[in-house]
């Protein structure tokens, strides 16, 4: 690791005294150049960040055909997402057919205005990455399209979970199916 530093300080100290040497007698205008490579590397950074969101907006989002069939689109991920109503905010979760229950994570507790640290972890679930504690909560209502469900029970997940999961418990309410890149549910 310190080797690898020592050499790319060494090669940037290299470029940098050419730089130098080339740029002395017109230092303003090389200074615009260098300015504006700048921002165009930022703002590719910034785009290289971002694709899986711009991805995620091109391919757009969930559909609620007249019948009240709800389609989602396979993300880049290759996971399906679905946005739910829940307690009146929009949630999103991560269609989990190997999960059992809704697990919503704590940062989207909070935005329900739910204060985790007030909850019950008494709660265990074993996950693929072991046992993690858990709260149980009901939600008052969670909508998808025209469907709405009151008082639901669901988890709180007690570790660093990145997105809420949309486990059987919900997911039973509905017919699905997988057709190429889409999800079906209905009632």
């Amino acid at each position: 690791m310190v080797a690898r530093l020592i050499y790319l300080g060494l090669m940037a100290a290299a470029v940098g005294g050419w730089a130098m040497v080339e740029m002395r007698g017109r230092m303003g205008q090389s200074l615009r150049y260098l300015l504006i490579w700048g921002f165009v590397a930022i703002g590719l950074i910034a785009g290289y960040g971002l694709w899986a969101d711009v991805q995620r907006g091109l391919i757009g989002g969930q559909a609620v055909a007249e019948g009240g069939t709800i389609t989602l689109p396979r993300a880049p991920d290759g996971h399906f997402y679905v946005d739910l109503g829940v307690e009146g905010q929009t949630v999103t979760f991560l269609v989990d057919t190997g999960a059992s229950a809704m697990v919503l994570t704590k940062a989207d507790v909070m935005r329900l205005g739910i204060d985790p640290a007030a909850l019950d972890f008494g709660g265990q679930a074993q996950t693929a990455n072991g046992a993690v504690r858990t709260a149980a909560i009901t939600l008052r209502e969670v909508t998808l399209g025209p469907h709405v469900d009151r008082d639901f029970l669901a988890n709180v997940n007690a570790g660093d979970l990145e997105v809420s999961l949309l486990g059987m418990s919900y997911l039973s309410l509905y017919r699905f199916s997988v057709v190429g890149d889409q999800m079906e549910l209905s009632r």
